[in-house]
């Protein structure tokens, strides 16, 4: 049987093996030096206090100093070794994970769109920084202490294995009384930041309509469903560990009663009973961290399966060889289409044929499967039968990043990103001001630029009120026409726009064509199919008829035509 090789995530963990070697070495030593204060006490009462020895206690007294001076370099290096660790693995993973969340959100149905995966690679690197990974470091050192113990008196030993077995026990309580509970109360929080995240992009509406009460309390209650969700995990964790934390002392507090009755009985020495107590601390340090840090741990291990999962269910794509720049030839072969998250076909066995320069307009009634059809012959969507070829290649061959300067988009729903306008027109890549420019005139948006406060050095945003939506498009359009793209494709261009803007829209079309660019375009409003090559007309996923542009417009001029007059006559018979 083949052994499954690791996921992404646990390979990239043992990429940063060598750190945790190097910080189990010093926690080693810092162990080690933990039982200076142990072994100080007890050379102070068994050997200064009998011989009255100002020298060996001055001597004694320096070792001391130094070697804890020691420990508190060896702790410090220690720190810096696993921060070092989690930077690595962080950078490691970031653009995976990133690129990894951007993939699903297309693949997926809404609601996993948040940066929770970021999130969760940030936790997870916080958790190796903090004291419950050292917690990790040092209970495997709780069999020397014990061990230790052992050789100071055999009742030490027993009492130490008994009081880790305790602790244990009730560290696998913990465990079991709040992992479901915490697991419940993460996923209804991430819910939660979904939904807020939603409620955010729209709050135009929400104020608009009065929504905003209503929203609040919707907020409200689910708020407090994953606060009483944390707060019952919250009361049992806390209980076990004040348990675990009381159990210890009084453990500690009988070790003293358990050694003077072995001094009473001089089987050991006064400085043996007191560093036995205090040994038998030592010990069960540890175990006491990893109870009281159980939470984040929990929480750490439910970030590394989510990020596990995600890695696993979107996998790197492999290196593809570079192409040549594509002429524009575009060929779609029998495409059926299921959106992602849906069982519904949207689209059924669709075929589209363009030669480079060739420009096809995309007409039909509301859920005609237009913007599917776009999506799809972008690559973004990736179709359950048939392919998109563009120069006959398979988009999907493409390397994203390669095809990306060859392709022209504007969405539906126009969205700007934080930063210039120069950023944005340029796809916040190389920033090229003629070419920035340039693209800005070839969507006559350039005079209303420089307008700006700052002009292209203007910051906008996503949300930002200082454009309205017909310039938001304009400067969408002039991003698609940025560079040298080779296919264009727009969806509902002109939804924003005035008759100026339609006039400059046409105008650019009728530029790209003249470079010899392929134009797809979908729109509801005929005003801009009138200097397109062909048109397409769509119903219900299906391509009813795609003709020249002049023969689809005369049939639909006929059509309104013949609608008018029957309404007419309707009309008169009815008087």
């Amino acid at each position: 049987m083949t052994k499954k090789p690791p996921s992404e995530l646990r390979q990239a963990i043992a990429g940063i093996k060598s750190y945790f070697l190097y910080a189990a070495l010093f926690s080693a030593a810092v162990n080690i030096l933990m039982l200076v204060p142990i072994i100080y006490m007890l050379q102070v009462y068994d050997r200064v206090v009998t011989s009255r020895s100002l020298p060996t206690l001055l001597t004694l007294t320096l070792i001391m100093i130094f070697l804890l001076a020691s420990l508190g370099g060896f702790e410090w290096i220690r720190a810096r070794i696993l921060i070092n660790a989690s930077n690595v693995l962080e950078k490691s993973l970031h653009s995976r994970v990133v690129d990894a969340m951007f993939r699903r959100s297309l693949l997926t149905s809404s609601g996993t769109n948040s940066v929770q995966p970021v999130n969760d690679l940030t936790g997870l690197r916080q958790f190796l920084t903090g004291n419950g990974m050292f917690a990790f470091f040092d209970t495997p050192w709780f069999p020397i202490y014990i061990l230790l113990m052992f050789m100071f008196h055999p009742w030490f030993g027993v009492a130490g294995i008994v009081a880790g077995i305790v602790i244990v026990a009730l560290a696998y309580a913990n465990e079991e009384a709040t992992s479901k509970i915490l697991q419940a109360a993460n996923l209804d929080a991430a819910r939660n930041t979904n939904r807020l995240t939603g409620n955010m992009r729209n709050v135009e509406v929400i104020e608009a309509m009065g929504m905003t009460d209503a929203l609040l309390r919707q907020q409200i209650a689910d708020n407090n469903k994953v606060l009483a969700l944390q707060s019952k995990a919250s009361r049992k964790g806390a209980a076990l560990s004040s348990t675990t934390r009381v159990f210890r002392i009084i453990m500690q507090s009988s070790m003293l009663c358990v050694g003077a009755l072995l001094v009473l009985r001089q089987d050991i020495s006064p400085g043996v009973m007191i560093a036995g107590s205090l040994l038998l601390g030592r010990a069960l340090a540890p175990l006491d961290v990893l109870v009281a840090t159980w939470k984040n741990f929990a929480i750490a291990r439910s970030q590394f399966q989510r990020l596990e999962k995600l890695l696993q269910e979107t996998p790197a794509i492999a290196e593809q060889m570079k192409l040549p720049a594509p002429s524009g030839k575009l060929q779609a072969e029998k495409l059926v289409v299921v959106p992602p998250g849906s069982k519904q076909v949207d689209l059924h066995h669709v075929e589209l044929s363009l030669e480079p320069g060739e420009s096809l307009g995309i007409i039909g009634p509301s859920a005609a499967g237009k913007t599917s059809l776009l999506r799809t012959l972008l690559g973004i969507w990736k179709p359950a039968q048939g392919c998109v070829r563009l120069d006959g290649a398979d988009v999907a061959a493409w390397n994203r990043a390669e095809l990306g300067q060859w392709l022209g988009y504007l969405p539906q729903d126009i969205e700007l990103f934080d930063g210039t306008v120069a950023q944005n027109i340029c796809r916040f890549g190389h920033d090229d001001p003629d070419q920035i420019v340039a693209a800005a005139k070839l969507a006559d948006i350039h005079e209303m630029i420089l307008s700006l406060p700052d002009g292209y050095d203007t910051v906008i945003g996503g949300k930002n009120g200082m454009l309205s939506g017909g310039q938001r498009q304009r400067i969408g359009l002039a991003r698609a026409v940025y560079g040298d793209p080779r296919l264009l494709i727009l969806d509902e261009p002109n939804s924003n726009l005035d008759d100026r803007g339609e006039l400059a829209l046409i105008q650019t079309l009728r530029a790209m064509k003249a470079k010899g660019v392929t134009v797809v375009v979908a729109s509801h409003r005929p005003s801009i199919l009138f200097c397109l090559d062909k048109i397409m007309v769509m119903q219900e996923g299906r391509v009813l008829r795609t003709d020249s542009s002049q023969e689809i417009l005369n049939s639909l001029k006929n059509l309104v035509g013949a609608s008018a007059q029957e309404t007419g006559q309707s009309k008169g018979s009815v008087a």
